[in-house]
């Protein structure tokens, strides 16, 4: 019965992939996998590029944590860009761009990840009931290359995560990343530098 289940599962999940790349809903290149449908949301002139080998995760099946949601990949506004490089393993993440956010290859994007480039809302401590209509514009995310981001993290707009560092569980990562360090907590801090 199991192996059933894994036959249907990998017939799925080939055919959704098909079906995302011969339809247009989002720019896939050659290779790109899909467990489970995720949830993709863009405005008409923002742009999705997902880079080959990636695989984008909504699956709870046989994944290692439990999974709260599935993959939400959300360009909301006029030219907006959500980019994920090459052979990148996203799983059960939110990936909200207002502005740009840019993930290197070969990274490893543990389930239940918030990135988020954009509070959402202006500030507007002059006049805090105008923040129900002012919008923000978002800052700018760009993880690198090799980055390993582990489960239930934060990254907020304005962050930089360079190559090869890790993120620890339940971190929240506001700014400069170095490459080649762990980093983690709330606030997030470097731990250790390689």
């Amino acid at each position: 019965m199991r192996k059933i289940k894994g036959i249907i599962f990998y017939i799925y999940n080939f055919l959704l992939s098909k079906i995302i790349k011969v339809f247009k809903i989002i720019e896939v290149e050659d290779g790109v996998k899909f467990q489970g449908w995720p949830h993709i949301i863009k405005h008409n002139y923002a742009r999705i590029i997902i880079g080959s080998g990636t695989t984008i995760n909504s699956s709870n099946y046989g994944y290692h944590v439990n999974m709260f949601s599935k993959c939400k990949l959300y360009a909301s506004k006029n030219n907006a860009l959500i980019k994920v490089g090459k052979n990148t393993r996203i799983h059960g993440t939110c990936i909200h761009a207002f502005n740009k956010i840019v993930i290197g290859d070969k990274c490893l994007i543990a389930a239940n990840t918030q990135i988020i480039d954009s509070n959402g809302h202006e500030l507007c401590f002059e006049n805090p009931a105008a923040r129900i209509s002012s919008p923000d514009k978002g800052r700018e995310i760009e993880i690198g290359n090799n980055v390993w981001i582990a489960t239930n993290c934060i990254i907020l707009g304005g962050t930089s995560i360079g190559d090869g560092s890790i993120i620890t569980a339940g971190s929240v990562v506001k700014g400069e990343v170095p490459a080649r360090c762990i980093y983690g907590g709330n606030p997030g801090k470097v731990i250790k530098m390689f």
